[in-house]
């Protein structure tokens, strides 16, 4: 299931201390394996009744392989491309699609259509969808077909089923389903007598409890910069989840321009604003992960506002003539009033 490009923001920070957990009566396991095209790990403090990693990396590979049947458009059989291969009308969905569906609406109305779950005919025609053929400028009546298509209005959710007004609708949770997916996980460690751990996704991230030394979770904001691999500023977490959309890794260039991935469907095309990256801090990592996909549609103006509007904590990085400048949000600021120096 592929739904985004491997692109990995945030970074834990690691101890030897942390790894081993010798000198201690609890220890941090971890495991991972591949997901969506990308990877997941999952580290957690393993104390007395909690499972082995081999036991619980059963259950997480069972719950991404499920979430990869429902939501995923790169397999024909999902129930997603069911729905979106099917006529206008209304489909029966589980309960984590059509989570997916009312979060996904929701951010769409609050922002006026800069946030669209539908937006799959434009990211094709642009190059940077399941369906594309290569990226490339689409022309002018190539475009105006592909609104026709997509529309966040067109979508609904009604009597616990999922539902288009036209054939032509094409649903991508590809925005919020890692980020679901953590909160599952991280759902999942819970139950299981885990509450302590650090969950990635896709380079979706919650954290939650200590380490077996007391220390906290700490995450690595990656800078924005498509050669190498830079920290801009560690946070320390506990109960919180870390998302950042950048436009520094994917795009192409076409006539000496540069196209992001990101795009407004408000405008149908890609964003032209100087925001290079926007990283949000969220208790829920799906949320993160659709607020910061917003923010970067929107800018770094329009975005502040909304953030401030919301009382979003959210990070974002500009271009300017001498280089990247860091804003926070007054929700940021407030939540690491210490943090957010360069290591």
């Amino acid at each position: 299931m592929r739904l985004r490009a491997v692109l990995q923001p945030v970074i834990a920070v690691a101890s030897a201390a942390a790894l081993t957990g010798c000198l201690f009566s609890e220890s941090v396991e971890t495991f991972g394996g591949p997901t969506m095209g990308s990877t997941y790990s999952v580290k957690y403090v393993r104390g007395s009744g909690v499972p082995y990693p081999e036991a619980l990396q059963k259950e997480v590979d069972a719950l991404l392989a499920e979430i990869d049947r429902q939501v995923s458009t790169y397999r024909s059989d999902s129930l997603i491309e069911a729905f979106n291969n099917g006529p206008a009308g209304c489909q029966a969905m589980p309960a984590p699609v059509l989570e997916l569906a009312r979060y996904g609406l929701e951010l769409s109305h609050r922002s006026e259509g800069a946030f669209d779950l539908t937006l799959e005919p434009l990211l094709n025609l642009w190059g940077f969808g399941p369906k594309s053929r290569g990226q490339r400028v689409p022309d002018t009546a190539e475009i105006d077909a592909a609104r026709e298509q997509y529309g966040y209005r067109l979508l609904e959710v009604r009597d616990g089923q999922l539902c288009k007004a036209r054939d032509a609708v094409q649903v991508d949770f590809n925005s919020i389903a890692a980020g679901q997916a953590v909160d599952r996980i991280a759902q999942l460690l819970q139950a299981q007598g885990a509450n302590s751990y650090l969950v990635e996704v896709t380079g979706e991230l919650k954290a939650q409890g200590r380490k077996p030394d007391g220390a906290p979770w700490r995450i690595a904001i990656e800078a924005p910069q498509s050669d190498v691999r830079a920290v801009q500023r560690i946070v320390e977490l506990d109960g919180l989840s870390v998302s950042t959309s950048g436009d520094y890794r994917n795009y192409f260039e076409q006539d000496g321009r540069r196209y992001s991935h990101t795009l407004d469907p408000r405008q149908a095309a890609p964003i032209t604003h100087t925001l290079a990256a926007v990283t949000v801090v969220t208790p829920s990592a799906m949320e993160a992960d659709g607020l910061s996909t917003l923010l970067m549609v929107l800018g770094p103006e329009e975005g502040l506002a909304y953030a401030q509007d919301h009382h979003v904590a959210a990070l974002f990085v500009t271009r300017a003539a001498e280089g990247f400048v860091s804003t926070g949000s007054p929700a940021f600021d407030a939540l690491f009033p210490a943090q957010g120096v360069q290591p």
